[in-house]
């Protein structure tokens, strides 16, 4: 008998000694928590040397409460409480802000912003790829006021250089590092309308662009959607027998011929593709240039991609994967612009599932790309902008990020009625109405706005910027946005800014390879041997019950 409350004293003591992952943490907790972060970041070293590769990662929209928001909603889905999770570009050891006004706008758009971050030079809203002499639609100084880009620098030092987006890829962020417009809306010939007489004899629009100007040409990796822009409207969707191209260009060309031609006079393997199953059977080693255009318009939402049960459309991570596989060919290195672009989009309709699903999968993404890439490639992750989401209450931790607070508590609303974690400050959606019988988890959930508007708009405060690799640790504080254009060229060796590239830079280890492999010491390690031991413990103590 004595021995059987030995073994239960035991048992209980290891219940004591158990505590779960989340929301139980005492002082001791927080106490090693705090002094595993403090020795990880005592760990860190400047990695002084060359850029091969240059990654920047643009999540359009992203602003700090959607960063927020979308770590919640994947430690949430993963079953956690949420709070404590870090995206996977969180982790990167180099942090700064961005201000992300325009030349003429205190809150910019899509447009002006990309040429900061891609040009070096700051720009009107609705411009791209020229500086702040041209303003929207307005012709009188171009092309004279075209600037060149990251992609150009890159191509000009022998590099190879590439681009993903969930957009179109035609669309503001990836036709700010090559097109060259006062209007960022001239996608195709049949969205020029708005052009007058002197515009049209001097502009070509997007698409054409991309496919014909001569550095364009040597883009080797092109994916995302906008398909419509690259064929005439009288042909048909790939993959049907009489949808018809609507909204297609009105010139009659096909481009996306024309860009097969050119590959086919230089002798290169190249390959174009319109669905995922094409892209997974994709030969790396039989292709040198790929073009992908995945949808007639922008591409499915990540929650909608399998909607019919039949995926077509690559996710993010997918097509990132195969950008990098076809790129590290170059010995010379590589650029590549990845944009997780239907943020913004989701956040304009005010449907905040929809935005924070499409930031885990950018997030994906950049996970995908760390692993591929070694200590030569810098990674940078930044947003070209802010959204109007907030982010308020005194929710419980744990709380459905996408939950209600109760009418009833100590911080119920005066009206009596619950309210959402999440809403906007303007938009489509919903005003102050009653949401106790609504499911608020819903993908098709719109959040609740304060100024009802067609559209939600941009927001102007700053945005993040998270950096690893060579010469990230030049971000810090906070940038004028442009300036990021800068800090890759330097790294990489490229641009305006060579001098310091003739000089010796010792490459030292990433900072987060340095941080990585301490096993016990490591944040978690600790935890992780409890577990262990408790577990041991436990096993003892049945064998003990049942033999003694």
């Amino acid at each position: 008998m004595a021995e059987k409350l030995l073994c239960l004293l035991i048992f209980f003591c290891c219940l004591h000694w158990i505590q779960p992952d989340n929301i139980n943490e005492d002082t001791e907790d927080w106490m090693q928590k705090g002094q595993d972060e403090l020795a990880a970041a005592l760990k860190i070293q400047h990695n002084m040397g060359v850029a091969k590769n240059v990654i920047l990662f643009l999540a359009d929209g992203m602003g700090v409460s959607t960063v927020t928001a979308a770590r919640i909603y994947k430690g949430q889905r993963d079953g956690k409480s949420g709070e404590e999770t870090l995206l996977n570009f969180e982790h990167f050891p180099h942090a700064a802000f961005a201000k992300t006004y325009s030349t003429d706008k205190q809150v910019s758009d899509s447009a002006g912003t990309a040429t900061a971050f891609l040009g070096g030079v700051k720009a009107n809203s609705g411009t791209l790829g020229v500086n702040a002499r041209v303003t929207r639609q307005n012709c009188t100084v171009f092309p004279e006021g075209s600037v060149d880009t990251i992609m150009d620098w890159a191509l000009a030092a022998g590099k190879s250089v590439g681009l993903v987006t969930t957009t179109h890829v035609t669309h503001a962020t990836p036709a700010a590092a090559y097109a060259h417009t006062p209007e960022r809306d001239w996608e195709s010939d049949a969205t020029m309308g708005s052009a007058n007489d002197l515009c049209k004899g001097k502009v070509k629009d997007i698409a054409t662009q991309l496919i014909e100007d001569e550095s364009n040409t040597r883009i080797k990796v092109i994916l995302g959607g906008g398909r419509r822009h690259f064929l005439p409207n009288t042909a048909l969707v790939p993959g049907t027998l009489d949808q018809l191209n609507v909204h297609g260009r009105v010139d009659g060309r096909d481009l996306i011929q024309v860009w097969k031609d050119n590959k086919d006079n230089r002798g290169a393997k190249a390959t174009y593709l319109w669905n995922k199953q094409q892209l997974d059977a994709i030969d790396v080693n039989k292709t040198d240039y790929l073009l992908g255009l995945f949808n007639q318009g922008h591409m499915s939402f990540e929650l909608n991609r399998n909607m019919t049960g039949v995926i077509t459309e690559p996710s993010l991570a997918e097509m990132t994967t195969a950008a990098i596989r076809i790129l590290s060919k170059d010995d010379n290195g590589f650029f590549l612009l990845v944009e997780g672009g239907r943020i913004d989009h989701a956040h304009h309709g005010n449907n905040a599932h929809l935005a924070l699903s499409e930031t885990v999968a950018f997030d994906d993404a950049v996970a995908v790309a760390k692993e591929m890439t070694g200590d030569e490639t810098l990674m940078v992750v930044t947003a070209d902008h802010s959204h109007v989401l907030t982010m308020a209450g005194y929710p419980d931790r744990g709380h459905d990020i996408f939950g209600i607070q109760d009418s009833l508590s100590q911080d119920g609303a005066q009206d009596l009625m619950p309210y959402a974690t999440l809403s906007y400050a303007n938009g489509p959606g919903p005003g102050r109405v009653d949401l106790t019988y609504t499911d608020t988890t819903s993908k098709f959930h719109q959040q609740s706005r304060l100024v009802p508007m067609n559209y939600e708009t941009h927001a102007g405060e700053d945005v993040g910027i998270y950096a690893t690799g060579p010469m990230s640790h030049l971000f810090h504080g906070v940038h004028e946005q442009n300036y990021i254009a800068h800090v890759m060229a330097y790294a990489s060796c490229v641009g305006p800014n060579t001098q310091h590239c003739h000089q010796h830079r010792p490459r030292e280890p990433d900072a987060e390879t340095k941080t990585k492999g301490d096993g016990l010491c490591e944040s978690g390690g600790l935890r992780r041997a409890t577990d262990v031991v408790v577990t041991l413990m436990a096993l003892l103590v049945s064998f003990l019950w049942w033999n003694l």
